[in-house]
């Protein structure tokens, strides 16, 4: 999976070339029906693409968090529910194994003179998808708190342990910590961030078998569940949305929070006096030593569907070319970390910029990633609830993993 760490990188921590001019929309009929998760970049992208709604064309969107369980069933169906999935790193890979998307080369052909050669997602030498925006969790401070307490920007988790002890020791905020430890994905995705950052892998090489149950793993549990003590003991509640209103509300000093919510932080609504003026936007945390930031690096982008019409297909991903367009992205240059001609990062990108210069890993993209993940969705919480150690933890993850693994057919 190299080539895709290597896009993902170069494509959110360098500055874009110049591309073609972008061509309005010009779609002559067709359905198109756009799947996608629910945040605010995404819900911009559907907006904008929804522009093209005509009296023979129609554009609907459905941006839910339900996205990935929804995907594969509604694409398998023929014709396909959807004709668009906006897609991950992670979230393309079920669509690929059941051969569900379609290669977009022809239509980058005629429909893609505004896209970047960066922004095309080639598996086995076919475009199977095209980016438009790069991603990473990274670190949110309230620099007024750590001023108050004597702290300097912490670099580590264990730096942020430490800073969280002296805040809570001097009466400045009582939980000054925030996580997206709600179980099921956010969970999961805690331990993978946290994992990378130990540099270990999560499989053995050229195997489907789960090498997680080792000092890393241990270390990783270890470091969740530290952080848990300076956290608002409902921890188990909070997913990303939950941790941004927390932060917002004035009750939180530091969060590792994703890029992609960034620009509604710098926007400020709801948050509460002196927050946003006094928020860092800094790079990801490494973990026990290391040197790598300790979470995973992202790019999202739209696919199309293989179960649909040639002009649904055709007018589905000239709508979303336009939902990409330099236009919307120069409207609106704080909402992500856009990978699209003429993008100049701001604010909003240092986080993500600062994280993949640090050397982030990309979230693995093996086929059998998604198994380990609901795995840890699923063993995990009772771990953070303290009513299991990291030993039973890791061996509970193991034996759902194993089993998913072997009726999978990867072991």
């Amino acid at each position: 999976m190299k080539p895709f760490f290597m896009l993902a990188v170069s494509t959110v921590a360098l500055a874009l070339g110049a591309g073609a001019a972008y061509a309005e929309c010009g779609i002559e009929a067709g359905s198109v029906r756009i799947l996608s998760n629910d945040f605010e970049a995404l819900r911009l992208v559907n907006k904008t693409a929804e522009e093209c709604a005509s009296d023979s064309v129609t554009v609907t969107a459905n941006a839910t968090a339900e996205h990935k369980n929804l995907q594969v069933p509604a694409l398998s169906i023929n014709p396909a529910e959807y004709t668009v999935a906006v897609v991950a790193n992670n979230s393309i890979v079920p669509l690929m194994n059941d051969d569900l998307i379609r290669p977009l080369d022809d239509l980058v052909a005629e429909y893609g003179a505004s896209l970047q050669p960066n922004q095309l997602i080639k598996i086995d030498g076919k475009t199977m998808a095209v980016a438009f925006m790069g991603n990473a969790q990274h670190l949110f401070y309230r620099k007024d708190i750590l001023d108050k307490a004597g702290i300097a920007e912490p670099k580590s988790y264990e730096d942020i342990l430490a800073a969280a002890e002296k805040i809570k020791a001097d009466g400045l905020m009582e939980y000054p910590l925030a996580a997206s430890d709600k179980p099921g994905w956010d969970l999961a995705a805690e331990f993978v961030n946290a994992y990378l950052g130990t540099g270990g892998e999560f499989f053995a090489p050229g195997s489907a078998e789960l090498a997680i149950d080792n000092e890393n793993g241990m270390k990783v549990l270890e470091t969740m569940k530290a952080l848990t003590a300076y956290m608002d003991p409902d921890y188990l509640t909070f997913d990303a949305n939950g941790i941004q209103a927390e932060y917002k509300a004035g009750k939180v000093a530091m969060m590792v929070q994703w890029g992609s919510l960034a620009g509604d932080m710098l926007k400020g609504e709801g948050a509460a006096e002196g927050v946003v003026e006094n928020t860092v936007m800094a790079g990801a945390p490494t973990i026990g030593g290391g040197t790598v930031p300790a979470v995973a690096l992202w790019w999202d982008g739209f696919t199309i569907a293989k179960n649909i019409s040639d002009e649904d297909a055709a007018a589905s991903f000239q709508a979303m070319v336009h939902g990409i367009s330099p236009e919307m992205v120069a409207a609106n240059p704080t909402v992500a970390t856009w990978l699209v001609e003429g993008y100049e990062p701001g604010p909003n990108a240092v986080g993500v910029i600062a994280t993949a210069n640090a050397g982030a890993r990309a979230y693995p993209m093996q086929p059998y990633m998604g198994l380990l993940h609901t795995a840890l969705s699923s063993e995990l919480a009772e771990y953070m609830a303290g009513k299991e150690d990291a030993t039973q933890a890791l061996a509970d993850v193991k034996a759902a993993y194993d089993t998913a693994a072997k009726e999978g057919g990867y072991l």
